[in-house]
Order: structure tokens, then C-alpha cells, then sequence
């Protein structure tokens, strides 16, 4: 691992909005990344609202709330019961909101998981999901949770300036918390959430609308409008309006149940409602959830509708419902149920499509071959008796998804030539699999863990370089406290090894550097005490890294030299590769140009030898720098051109930006003003829309620098002192010395030295507490 640039210059991107767009996120995303292009933009993705019966009192209350020029935080919540149609009412809303005109700017889903068994979304997943669906690739999402929250608002307020309000729909929210973080700042927005808790905090006043069951008559005409879209001819709602209506009763009005049963009544056009009415009033599979009741008596209705719906199943077709409980994540793919089934995909594909017309499934969409349960529906199947053999298929579950867990990987982890599994054509398609499973994956490991701790351990390790790839730090982390806990109790230390490595490379990207340090200095102690060379060459590496970021130069040095002399020793060519870059980006901070200049060249050789363009790019990158230190600017001018070719050529967004910053400041070198002033604000634009504070003020001091050579003055010291003010606001006493005397420097050309210590003295103000830039 290393870093895409000068530690002094950090940068990071990400695709600005283009277009107006309506797009679901979250739990029901799915994200199609190709090459360098920008993320797709869906302009027509909002979840289909099912037909809405009655409710015309709240969804008028709702399209008052989300009305333009509104008061308040514009935030709405819809609250209810579990099944009570919440979700529903906000789509349908939403609709009709968006047909209305009144959301320009896009409409956002993310759906929030609240209730469920593996745990709601945390803020970090719910902005990541968001910030994707808002256009911004994977390599470029911010780091830390702090970041992401400014870089959606940063995009909120584009698209609002550029495009119009964004109406942004969060379902099934379980606390504030959840909600906090992504509430829109620029009031022209919109947040539309649902709940089955009336969420209000001290710093959380949303507007509440309240959600109760249907009315009877309502409530039988859901049932009859379905069965007259299935067959108009259908007589049966007319025929028996009594018998209806005890339908209704029985399901307590709740939409959930309402329509499972009128799925019962579609599927069996023979069957009569009296003799459904019959069913649902059975002591066998009712009274048993009447004693169960609340005092609202809300859940009795859906026990009996799904009691119901479970009993009409075929025998196969009710054994494959209760083992699809057995994978937590939020979806599951017609394969992943094959593999829980263990018969032939034909009649596994046969039992989906049942249990889909029964409504206890839905394939979203239709044909993808993803199938989607609501919760409580999930609930219901988990609690149904074992299947006997459940345990058997909970073991063909997990083999499954670590086999083409494992066989994806290899096609990530590959080098040009390297020979791959057949399981996946190409490295793409083996990335698209793992863009649409990693949460079932991830929600697998929990699971598992108690009884099979090493295919836990196996498949955290499968799972980092995607996720390290994707930029899903916090999920390697989490996942990496189970691969932890495995590796304790199974006595493996090397496995304990392997995860502590990347759990401190996940917390150097977060910048957690001191922890990271632990880490590696942690494996690295295992890697010693096992006599792995090989680990031990890759722990020292990582560890220099991190101990670069906390400027600790000398050891990360010693590291890096130990690192480079066991990769050689082990004849370890692409590992000698990464050592000698890092180790050359260690030299250079100490001064040492000459040896850095040879460790960069090196390491680019090695990597064009083994074909490895990317790395080959990181080397020229860090050559650059060193060469720029020497004030061989022509020469570093040819390695970023280079590194930006290489960088763009792979759609690395991060590392052109790193590329453009530097590429600006050798070009200043040499006289060429013009063109060091475009590139600084194209990498300044990368950093403001990545949110990138740190690379935003790289960026912005060089820029001014640039402007002071053409005499630009005014932009000058303002981009000065813009970059000043935000590396007071990160803590960043280095780079801010840096950053003034930059500013100094341009003052003292302009001979303005009456102002430039009237803006000491401003600055000095700012360090006791004064204004900020």
C-alpha cells in the first residue's frame, strides 16, 4: 500500500452532478461502475408506489409538508406500526410531489434498515450509499464520516443552484441518529422519512404524521381493487361484501396483511372469500396471536395473514421460505437460494416464483433474479419451527458465498498474465457480483461466527481488497473485530496476522494513525514470532507508511529498509516494488533526494516489468516529487505527465488529482504560470467537490503562489488565506507554517508591508479565537 501522493499535497475527487436525477440508494442500490467513466446517473429510479387506498388526508398533509417555501428543517416523518402502508404513503407521495414539479433537482432512497436482526445502517453506509447515488465514484468517497457528511452537502447545495429542490426519501428509520446526518442544510431540500417510532431529540424536531390502520371501507376496497386488476371480471368482492369485510377484520386493516390475503384470493380464483374468512378465523392459526396481542391489538391480523399464506405453500415451496431466513443480508440472488435449496435451479427458481405469488417475496426488479422479503415477513419466516436439515443448508450457504467470495477476489488481487478462476469471465463481471453481494456477505460473518470461525477468518480476508477498493473502510473494521475474535479462538496466530494488517491499513485511511501503528507493529510481532518472512516484509511496509503520516521519517525509514531487504532475500518482485516507493517517499521527506530518486526509478521498472500500471503510476508520482525537490523540474514534469496519463487511462480520479497538484507546482518551476493555474484549479475543484479539506488547501496554497507570479495579487492572498484558515480549522500547525509563509512571500512582492501586518495581526486574533478565513 502506499500513497497516491506528497504527503504535503493530499488530494481527492469526485464527479460533480451533472444532471438532475431520481435514484434509490441504500439498502436497495445497486451501482454500476465501468472503467474511468462517471458513475451512471438514473433519472427514473424511485421504487414504484403500490396502488394507495384511502390515506387521501395524509398524503394531502404530506404534499403540504413537502411543499416549496415551507418553514422549519423540512423534515417530515411518517410513523406507524410495522406493515401499517408507511413506506407506501411516503412513495406514493413522493409521486405525486415529483409529477407536481416540485423536486427539479432529483429525488434520493436510501432505505435505512432499521429493525433489522443484523443491525440498522450507520450514518457512514446511509452518506456512502447516498454520496454514490449522487454520482460520486467509489475511488473517490471520502475517508472519514466527518468528510462524506461535507461532501453531501457540498452536492445538495450544487444541485439546488444548478438544478432545483432534491426530495430525499429515508425508510424505515429506527433513531435520530440515523436521521441527523442527513438532513439537507440548504432549505429549498426536502427529507422524507418512515419509522415505526414516533422520532422526535432535543435536536431533532421533525414533523410528525401518524399512520393508523385502514378504515373498514377502505380496507375491503384494497383487497377488492386487487382482485379486479388481476381479472376485472372477478365477482367475488361484490358477491360478498360481508365476507369481505370479516376479511378485513380479521387482518386488522393493516395494507401488509390486506394484501397477502388478497394474493391468497388472486392465486385461487375459485377460492371463496367467506371460505377465506373461514380460514383467517380458525382457532388453529389464530388464537395464538390474539393472546399475543398488544393493546392495540395491531399484530394479530398479520400472524394469521402469513399463518395463512405459509400453510398454502407446497411442501418445497414452504421448506425454501423458512431457509431463506437464513441469509440476513438484505436481498438474495436466485443462485444464493439454490445453494440454500440444494435442488436443481429450475426447481428452486419454481419455488421463488410461488412464494413471489403469495406476496412473502418480491423479485425486485422483475427478472433481475433478486428477491426481497419485508421484515416482518422475515420475522415471521425465522420464527416458523427449523427445518431439519437447516443446518446443512446453512453450511451450503456459507460455502457458497466463500467459494465465489474467494474466486472473486483472486480476479481483484490478479497481476497482468496471472492465471484466475473460471467461476467469473473477467475481473468485471467478478466486481459487479461483489457490488451486489457484499451485504449479504458481510451480514453472513455475524452469523457464522459462533460455529465456523474459519470460514469467518477466510472470508474477511476475501472481502478486504474489495472493500479497501470500494473505500468501505468502516466495514473493514467492523468485520475485522469478528476475523479477530476468530482467529483467538481458533489459536491461529498467522490468520490473527493477516487481520490486524488490514485493520491498520483501514485505520490509516480513516486517519487513525496511532491505532494503525498498533496494529502493524502488532503483526508484525506474530509475523516474527512464526518466522514470515513474507508477512513480516509486508508489516514493515504498512507500518512505514503509517508512521510517515505521523512524521516519524527516520523510522519508518529503518521499516521500509527492513521491509525492501526481506523482499529481495524472498526474490518477492512486486513487493520489492512497494518498498522502494514507500521507502523513496521517506527519503525525501529527510532530505535525502539523490536515494529517493533511485528507490522511486526502481520501483517504477519493477512495476512496468511486471505490467503493473497502477503501481507503475504511484512511482512516477512519488519520482516527481523527488525530482521537483531537486530542482529538476523538467524531468518531474515528464513523470506527472506521465502518472496523469496512467491515471486517467484507469479512471483513478484520487490519483489524478494528485497527479494535477503536483504536475502544477513543477510547472510553476519553470516559468509556465498559465498552465500551473489551470491545473491547481482543476485539482481544486476535485478536492471541493470530494470534500477533501485537507487537499483543498494543498491545492489553494499553490494556486496562490501561481497567481502571485502573473501579478494576480488580490486572488493571490485570498487563496492564501483561505488555505490558511482551513489548515487552522484541521490542526495542522505544519502545513499552516507553510501556508503563511506562502502568504508572507506574496505580501512582501506587492511591497504591502502596512497590510501585511495588519493581516498578522488578523491571524493572530484567529488563533485566540477570533474569525476564521
Amino acid at each position: 500500500m502506499t500513497s497516491r501522493r506528497d504527503p504535503e499535497h493530499v488530494t481527492q475527487r469526485a464527479e460533480a452532478s451533472g444532471h438532475a436525477r431520481i435514484i434509490q440508494a441504500g439498502g436497495d442500490v445497486h451501482v454500476w461502475e465501468s472503467g474511468g467513466a462517471p458513475a451512471p446517473q438514473a433519472l427514473e429510479a424511485l421504487p414504484p408506489a403500490p396502488e394507495l387506498t384511502g390515506r387521501t388526508t395524509q398524503t394531502g398533509e404530506l404534499l403540504k409538508a413537502l411543499a416549496p417555501g415551507g418553514t422549519g428543517a423540512g423534515v417530515t416523518v411518517v410513523t406507524g406500526l410495522p406493515g401499517v402502508g408507511k413506506t407506501a404513503l411516503a412513495l406514493h407521495t413522493a409521486h405525486q410531489a415529483v409529477a407536481r414539479g416540485r423536486f427539479p433537482g432529483g429525488t434520493l432512497f436510501v432505505h435505512l434498515r432499521g429493525y433489522a436482526p443484523t443491525g440498522a445502517v450507520g450514518p457512514e453506509q446511509a452518506l456512502e450509499a447516498l454520496l454514490r447515488a449522487l454520482g460520486i465514484r467509489a475511488d473517490d468517497l471520502p475517508p472519514t464520516v466527518e468528510e462524506q457528511a461535507g461532501l453531501y452537502q457540498s452536492e445538495l447545495a450544487h444541485r439546488a443552484r444548478d438544478h432545483g429542490p432534491v426530495l430525499i426519501l429515508a425508510d424505515d428509520a429506527s433513531s435520530p441518529a440515523q436521521l441527523l446526518p442527513l438532513i439537507p442544510a440548504h432549505p429549498a431540500h426536502r427529507l422524507l422519512a418512515t419509522s415505526r417510532d414516533a422520532l422526535t431529540a432535543p435536536d431533532f424536531r421533525p414533523r410528525l404524521v401518524p399512520l393508523d390502520e385502514l378504515d373498514t371501507d377502505s380496507a375491503g376496497m384494497l383487497i377488492a381493487t386487487a382482485l379486479a386488476q388481476v381479472r376485472p371480471e372477478d365477482p367475488r368482492a361484490k358477491a360478498e361484501p360481508e365476507a369481505l369485510e370479516q376479511v378485513a377484520g380479521h387482518c386488522g386493516r393493516l395494507p401488509l396483511a390486506l394484501t397477502i390475503a388478497a394474493a391468497l384470493l388472486t392465486d385461487d380464483p375459485g377460492l371463496r372469500i367467506a371460505t377465506l374468512a373461514d380460514d383467517l378465523a380458525d382457532t388453529r392459526t389464530r388464537l395464538e396471536a390474539l393472546r399475543h396481542q398488544d393493546a392495540d391489538g395491531r399484530s394479530i391480523a398479520v400472524r394469521a395473514a402469513f399463518d395463512l399464506s405459509h400453510q398454502r405453500l407446497g411442501k418445497q415451496d414452504a421448506r425454501l421460505f423458512r431457509l431463506l431466513a437464513l441469509n440476513l443480508g438484505p436481498d438474495l440472488s436466485t443462485e444464493t437460494a439454490t445453494a440454500l435449496d440444494g435442488r436443481p435451479a429450475r426447481e428452486t427458481r419454481g419455488s421463488l416464483a410461488a412464494l413471489a405469488r403469495a406476496c412473502l417475496i418480491s423479485e425486485q426488479p422483475t427478472g433481475a433474479g433478486r428477491w426481497r422479503a419485508h421484515d416482518l415477513i422475515r420475522l415471521y419466516a425465522e420464527e416458523l419451527p427449523p427445518e431439519q436439515r437447516e443446518n446443512e443448508a446453512l453450511e451450503r450457504l456459507l460455502t457458497y458465498y466463500l467459494v465465489t467470495c474467494d474466486a472473486a477476489d483472486d480476479h481483484l488481487r490478479a497481476l497482468p498474465g496471472q492465471p484466475v478462476p473460471e467461476t467469473f469471465p473477467d475481473r468485471a463481471t467478478a466486481l459487479t457480483w461483489l457490488d451486489a453481494e457484499h451485504a449479504n456477505l458481510i451480514a453472513m460473518i455475524p452469523r457464522a461466527a459462533a460455529d465456523h470461525p474459519r470460514a469467518v477468518l477466510r472470508l474477511v480476508e476475501c472481502l478486504h481488497v474489495y472493500l479497501a477498493q470500494r473505500r468501505r473502510f468502516h466495514d473493514i473494521l467492523a468485520i475485522g473485530e469478528y476475523a479477530l475474535s476468530a482467529a483467538y479462538e481458533l489459536g491461529d496466530r498467522r490468520g490473527e496476522g493477516i487481520v490486524l494488517n488490514n485493520l491498520g491499513n483501514a485505520l490509516s485511511e480513516v486517519r487513525r494513525f496511532d491505532e494503525a501503528i498498533t496494529a502493524h507493529t502488532q503483526d508484525l510481532t506474530i509475523c516474527r514470532e512464526l518466522g514470515d518472512r513474507h508477512g513480516e516484509g509486508t508489516a514493515l511496509n504498512n507500518l512505514g507508511i503509517s508512521l510517515s503520516e505521523v512524521r516519524r521519517f527516520d523510522e519508518a525509514i529503518t521499516a521500509h529498509t527492513q521491509g525492501l531487504t526481506i523482499c529481495r532475500e524472498l526474490g518477492d518482485r512486486h513487493g520489492e516494488g512497494i518498498a522502494l516507493n514507500n521507502l523513496g517517499g521517506a527519503l525525501r521527506e529527510v532530505r535525502r533526494f539523490d536515494e529517493a530518486v533511485t528507490a522511486h526509478t526502481e520501483a517504477a521498472d519493477i512495476c512496468r516489468e511486471l505490467g503493473d500500471r497502477h503501481g507503475e503510476g504511484q512511482a512516477l508520482n512519488n519520482l516527481g516529487n523527488a525530482l521537483n525537490e531537486m530542482g529538476r523540474f523538467e524531468e518531474a514534469i515528464t513523470a506527472y505527465t506521465q502518472d496523469l496519463t496512467i491515471c486517467r487511462e484507469f479512471g483513478d480520479r484520487h490519483g489524478e488529482g494528485a497527479a494535477l497538484n503536483n504536475l502544477g507546482s513543477a510547472l510553476s518551476q519553470v516559468g509556465r504560470f498559465d498552465e500551473a493555474i489551470t491545473a491547481h484549479i482543476q485539482d481544486l475543484t476535485i478536492c471541493h467537490e470530494f470534500g477533501d479539506r485537507h487537499g483543498e488547501g494543498a491545492a489553494l496554497n499553490n494556486l496562490g503562489s501561481a497567481l502571485s507570479q502573473v501579478g494576480r495579487f488580490d486572488e493571490a492572498v485570498t487563496a492564501h488565506t483561505q488555505a490558511v484558515g482551513i489548515c487552522r480549522e484541521l490542526g495542522d500547525t505544519h502545513k499552516e507554517a507553510l501556508t503563511q509563509r506562502n502568504l508572507d512571500t506574496t505580501l512582501l512582492r506587492i511591497q504591502r508591508s502596512n497590510e501585511k501586518r495588519g493581516w498578522r495581526r488578523w491571524f493572530r486574533r484567529g488563533r485566540a479565537g477570533g474569525p476564521g478565513a
